[in-house]
């Protein structure tokens, strides 16, 4: 890794660390490497199975650095955003990691953090957080996501309401909305991030990824392909040496060990 991200495992859980502070956390051409770097080493290392996305300092993200990103964007298209790794953090431009990721935000979180949200799995917000999507304010438009997954995920209305208008929202409203799950006080959000991540680091890996690449094909594809996926998939988790280790683990009264295979 460079110098704009920090990586620290913890047990089954990588912590993942936007680290430009002075900056504001913005993200410029290195630092959308290094994230992407990132979810390329959750994603490929069989012992992490969880990841955990802050950013240090007062804030998330102020967004893009458009300065150096934005004639890049405009040379190569938008997939530039989406890096050069196997998996894009954004979802949009290459595949999703295959393992849950937790979001942690705080502080101002514009734009592409919006976008990084819809693309986590579960998000907890310091109740000091102000989002806003203002791409429209700078005469362009959001290319990380929003465009599709927040009418989809938070309805039409809600959606619009700050695509359109690029009006500043907080926690309250992003919890009504559903853009986040929990509302936590400013300084604790990394702290309760990364204990939900740890709890479903403890299930079982199969079961987990299974669950998540199954909802994704529903999210993507409707219910009958997620039925067809289903009946692909279940048969080998259930044949499992975990599927085993828990039903062991029931019959014993006691916490499961499971070993992801």
């Amino acid at each position: 890794m460079g110098d704009r991200v920090t990586l620290e495992r913890d047990g089954h859980v990588l912590l993942i660390g936007v680290d430009r502070a002075a900056k504001r956390n913005a993200f410029d051409l290195a630092t959308i490497d290094e994230v992407g770097a990132a979810y390329e080493l959750l994603g490929a290392d069989d012992d992490l199975r969880v990841g955990v996305v802050f950013g240090h300092g007062d804030h998330f993200s102020a967004g893009l650095d458009l300065a150096e990103v934005g004639p890049e964007v405009a040379r190569q298209g938008p997939g530039a955003l989406g890096g050069s790794h196997t998996f894009d953090p954004f979802g949009v431009w290459g595949p999703p990691v295959p393992k849950p990721v937790v979001l942690a935000v705080q502080g101002i979180a514009f734009t592409l953090s919006i976008e990084l949200a819809l693309a986590s799995d579960i998000v907890v917000a310091a109740d000091d957080v102000r989002f806003r999507q203002l791409e429209i304010a700078r005469g362009i438009m959001p290319f990380g996501g929003a465009t599709f997954r927040a009418p989809a995920r938070l309805g039409w209305g809600n959606a619009m309401r700050f695509l359109l208008t690029g009006e500043e929202f907080g926690a309250a409203e992003a919890l009504r909305i559903g853009l986040v799950q929990e509302v936590v006080p400013a300084g604790a959000q990394l702290a309760r991030a990364t204990e939900i991540a740890h709890t479903i680091a403890a299930q079982a890996p199969l079961g987990v990824q299974g669950t998540l690449a199954n909802a994704r094909v529903a999210d993507a594809e409707g219910p009958a392909a997620a039925r067809e996926h289903l009946a692909q998939l279940l048969p080998g988790v259930l044949a499992s040496d975990d599927a085993r280790e828990g039903l062991m683990s029931f019959v014993e009264r006691r916490s499961a060990r499971f070993t992801g295979r």
